[in-house]
């Protein structure tokens, strides 16, 4: 049975991922990801926009389920390889958790709902999942997974 996950980056980041077809975690660490499996669903949480900074967003940023693809290393730039796995992402739009926060089982302490965030990728229940897919307009796409690598581009943006 396919699992569900949050995965956790500011939203410049998702969106480099969203338009390359990938996703990556934890500073591009591979055991969180290696965690995860082909056909499982991901939606990102961007507790801002951009990474480190103070411009705080919460929103749901991209949905999409894992290709059938390992999980694989690039180099961004010298000295820094962070692991990735290719995602199919759906059409969806960017989602405040803020209206959600009494309906999803994760969010349940309203006091310290962000606490399961800081850990960067963690299963959700697939109720959760189909709530935040719901309220992100997200359309399953139906698409042949790729069989080969993504070979990395020049000049990426590493995170």
């Amino acid at each position: 049975m396919s699992r569900s996950w949050i995965a956790v980056a500011s939203a410049n980041h998702v969106r480099i991922g969203r338009a390359a077809g990938f996703m990556q975690v934890c500073h591009g660490k591979a055991a969180p990801l290696k965690r995860s499996a082909p056909g499982d669903r991901v939606i990102y949480y961007s507790p801002t926009e951009t990474f480190g900074g103070k411009d705080r967003l919460q929103a749901f940023t991209a949905i999409g389920v894992i290709e059938e693809t390992a999980a694989y290393q690039v180099e961004t730039h010298p000295g820094f390889r962070p692991w990735r796995r290719d995602v199919a992402w759906w059409p969806a739009m960017e989602t405040p958790i803020r209206p959600l926060l009494g309906r999803l089982s994760f969010t349940s302490d309203r006091a310290g709902w962000g606490y399961r965030l800081r850990f960067g990728l963690f299963e959700i229940d697939n109720e959760d999942a189909e709530l935040i897919a719901e309220a992100m307009f997200a359309e399953p796409l139906v698409h042949a997974a790729r069989t080969q690598t993504t070979v990395p581009m020049q000049g990426s943006l590493a995170f």
